[in-house]
C-alpha cells in the first residue's frame, strides 16, 4: 500500500469546532479529550479553584489522571453561579458548536443554563449532556460515579471468582465507555446539523453504554443451564469456550483462547500432544466445555513449565490466541504503542516525567495535532475573554468580583 500524504492540522475531522468542556473527573473529559485530538478547539469552562480532579494530590499520582485527559485544551476560569459569570457563558455560547457537560442531571437548568435558554442565544448549538443514569427515568436523581454504576449495571456482579464477593472491575470502564459514546453522539449531532442546520441536545447514560458489554453474561440467562454462577473467574461469562482462561506460567501467567476447534488444534499441536485431537471427549466445544476442569488442568500443566515469554512466543508462533497478564510498568513502557505514537513521554510542568496517551482514533493521511500538555488552571482566560472585549482592566474587575 502506498503511502498517503500527510495533511495540515486545518484537515483535522474536527478542525473549526469550538466545544465548551464543562465536564469533570473521566466521563466527559475524555470525550472532548477525543475531540480536541481531532482538530477542535476545546475551552475547558473551570470552576473557581479549578476541576475537581486537577485537585487531586498530585504528590501521589492522582494528579497524573488530569494531564492525560485534558490535553490540547485550553482552560479558562468562570463563576457560574454569579450574574455576571451566566453573561459571559452566554457571550461565549454564542460563538460555540458544542456545550458539554456532565453534572448531576438539572444542574444546568437550576444555573439557569439549560438547553432553551442555550438555543435561544445559538439554535445551530449541539448541547451534550453525560450521566450516570440520563436525565429522565426513575434513576435519574441517583448519585451516580463509575463504582456505583458498576454495581447497578450488573458488571460488578460478573466479575470475581464464583465463591467469593462481587469485585470491581480494575478498570474505569463505565466513565469511559460513557466517554466514548458521548463522543460519537457529539460528533453524530454535528454531521446531522451540517446536513439540516439545527442544533440537538443529547442525552448519554453510563448505565445504557455499559450493558451491551455483558452480553454473554446476559446471553446465558436465556439458555437450558441454570447452574451457570454469574461470576465465572477468568473463565468465559457463559460459560461455552473452553479453553478460556488465565493460566500459570513459571513466573506469571498467560491468558489464552480457544475460540474454534481450529485454535484448540492449534494449541495441542504447540502442546506436541497431537493424539488428543482424537480424544472423544475433547472433539468439540460442547464436549471439551463439559469437560472443563479436566482441560483447564491439562492446559495448566503444560504452561507452568514455561517462562511467560517464551510460551507467549511459541503460542504466537502456533497461532494460538494468546497474551501474557502484563503489570502496569509493562504496558506503560509498551514497545508497540510507542511506536505507533499512542504513548509518548512528556515533562510536564505539573507532574513532571510522565508517560501520556494521544487519542487511539487515528485518521491515515492526517497527522494528529502537535501534542500540548494539559493547560494551567485558567491560564486562556486573557486570550479567551479577550474576544469578548475585555481587557486586563476588565479582566482584573471581574476577578475582583470572583467572576473568575
Amino acid at each position: 500500500m502506498s503511502a498517503v500524504p500527510a495533511e495540515t492540522q486545518d484537515d483535522l475531522p474536527l478542525s473549526g469546532i469550538r466545544v465548551l468542556d464543562l465536564t469533570q473527573i473521566y466521563n466527559g473529559p475524555y470525550a472532548t479529550f477525543l475531540m480536541a485530538m481531532a482538530g477542535a478547539e476545546v475551552i475547558k469552562v473551570e470552576p473557581p479553584g479549578g476541576e475537581f480532579l486537577r485537585r487531586r494530590d498530585a504528590r501521589s499520582g492522582a494528579g497524573v489522571p488530569f494531564a492525560m485527559l485534558n490535553a490540547n485544551k485550553k482552560s479558562i476560569s468562570l463563576n457560574l453561579k454569579t450574574p455576571r459569570g451566566r453573561e459571559l457563558f452566554l457571550d461565549l455560547v454564542r460563538g460555540a458548536d458544542v456545550v458539554v457537560e456532565n453534572y448531576a442531571p438539572g444542574v444546568m437548568a437550576r444555573l439557569g443554563l439549560g438547553y432553551d435558554v442555550l438555543r435561544q442565544q445559538n439554535p445551530k448549538l449541539v448541547f451534550a449532556s453525560g450521566s450516570g443514569y440520563g436525565v429522565s427515568g426513575p434513576y435519574r436523581d441517583y448519585p451516580a460515579m463509575d463504582l456505583t454504576v458498576q454495581g447497578m449495571s450488573g458488571v460488578m456482579s460478573t466479575t470475581g471468582f464464583p465463591e467469593n464477593p462481587p469485585v470491581r472491575s480494575g478498570a474505569a470502564l463505565c466513565d469511559f465507555l460513557g466517554g466514548v459514546h458521548l463522543y460519537g453522539a457529539m460528533v453524530t449531532a454535528l454531521l446531522r446539523r451540517e446536513r439540516s442546520g439545527r442544533g440537538v441536545q443529547i442525552d448519554v447514560a453510563m448505565l445504557e453504554t455499559v450493558y451491551p458489554t455483558l452480553a454473554s453474561s446476559i446471553g446465558m440467562t436465556y439458555g437450558e443451564r441454570d447452574d451457570i454462577p454469574l461470576r465465572t473467574g477468568n473463565r468465559h461469562g457463559g460459560l461455552s469456550l473452553c479453553p478460556y482462561n488465565v493460566y500459570p506460567t513459571a513466573d506469571s501467567y498467560i491468558a489464552i483462547i480457544c475460540n474454534s476447534d481450529k485454535h484448540w488444534h492449534a494449541l495441542l499441536d504447540a502442546m506436541e500432544r497431537p493424539e488428543l485431537k482424537q480424544a472423544e471427549q475433547y472433539a468439540s466445544m460442547r464436549q471439551r466445555v463439559e469437560h472443563m476442569d479436566e482441560v483447564d488442568a491439562l492446559v495448566s500443566a503444560w504452561t507452568s513449565g514455561f517462562q511467560r515469554d517464551a510460551l507467549f512466543e511459541r503460542l504466537v508462533k502456533f497461532r494460538v490466541p494468546s497474551s501474557p497478564v502484563r503489570d502496569l510498568h509493562e504496558v506503560i513502557a509498551d514497545p508497540h504503542m510507542h511506536a505507533r505514537g499512542m504513548l509518548l513521554e512528556i515533562d510536564h510542568p505539573t507532574y513532571g516525567p510522565i508517560t501520556v496517551n494521544r487519542s487511539p482514533l487515528n485518521y491515515l493521511g492526517i497527522n494528529q495535532p502537535e501534542y500540548r500538555p494539559s493547560p494551567a488552571y485558567a491560564e486562556d482566560n486573557a486570550a479567551i475573554y479577550g474576544q469578548l472585549g475585555i481587557d486586563a482592566a476588565g479582566l482584573s474587575a471581574l476577578q475582583a468580583e470572583s467572576v473568575i
